[in-house]
């Protein structure tokens, strides 16, 4: 089997390490002997989203987010496109706004998104934030189970109508809202950095075999040792009180 994985905005969109998310889906490919195709895509640079299995966007500041945006703009279509081919999306902070109708920031400036999705994200209070470690449980292919990242948005996202998670400590999509993220069978977008996928084994797996299906219809990962990766996991996990 082989998989294609496109970065978007890679020299941009790449705060608290995301760079970790592409080279975990690559290496946990490659341990089960699928060859994977990593192409990076920044602003101006021509790439065919159809021609992908997976489209991952990190997280990025409101600057960076205005910088791209027009560019992401102006993909619209192929976006479009590749989601009605069944590609797979990570889309990381940043990244989840923009495929939300709208993201309005402190002075009111509205940064108008792709519109992919019902949720909007506003400012929230200067002196509020949402920022920390956080611990969440979610269920993907069947199986319900826990996860662990880092969060730090200002932006409170709303409307949410299919959250990727229930938060068990930490904030979420708002300060007090309760779930994190969203998510469809295609889609999976998080505030969660850290980066997300080295202590997450189930969801990176889970992410795989959506990418993986576009071509290849459901496929069966056979286990890899991930003693270590849980080990991760469950010193936060502890560290939260959410063993």
């Amino acid at each position: 089997m082989n998989l294609k994985i496109l970065w978007m905005y890679h020299d941009l969109m790449d705060l608290y390490g995301d760079k970790g998310n592409a080279e975990v889906l690559r290496r946990r490919a490659e341990k089960r002997g699928i060859e994977v195709q990593l192409d990076t895509c920044t602003i101006g640079e021509e790439k065919n989203i159809d021609e992908y299995d997976l489209f991952f966007l990190g997280g990025g500041a409101d600057k960076e987010q205005n910088l791209i945006f027009a560019d992401l703009l102006q993909r619209k279509q192929s976006i479009q496109t590749a989601m009605d081919h069944k590609t797979a999306f990570l889309l990381i902070c940043g990244g989840y706004q923009l495929f939300g109708q709208y993201y309005k920031d402190q002075d009111g400036n509205v940064i108008e998104g792709l519109k992919f999705f019902d949720y909007y994200t506003v400012a929230g209070n200067r002196d509020e934030r949402c920022i920390g470690n956080i611990a969440v449980e979610t269920t993907m292919d069947g199986k319900t189970f826990k996860a662990v990242g880092f969060e730090n948005h200002g932006g409170q996202t709303k409307n949410v109508s299919t959250p990727f998670a229930k938060v068990l400590s930490g904030h979420g999509n708002e300060m007090h809202s309760g779930f994190e993220g969203f998510m469809n069978e295609q889609v999976l977008a998080t505030y969660m950095h850290g980066p997300l996928l080295p202590k997450n084994p189930d969801i990176a797996d889970a992410i795989l075999k959506r990418a993986l299906k576009k071509r290849y219809g459901e496929v069966t990962l056979e286990p890899l040792d991930d003693t270590i990766e849980y080990q991760a996991q469950n010193v936060m996990l502890e560290r939260l009180q959410c063993k």
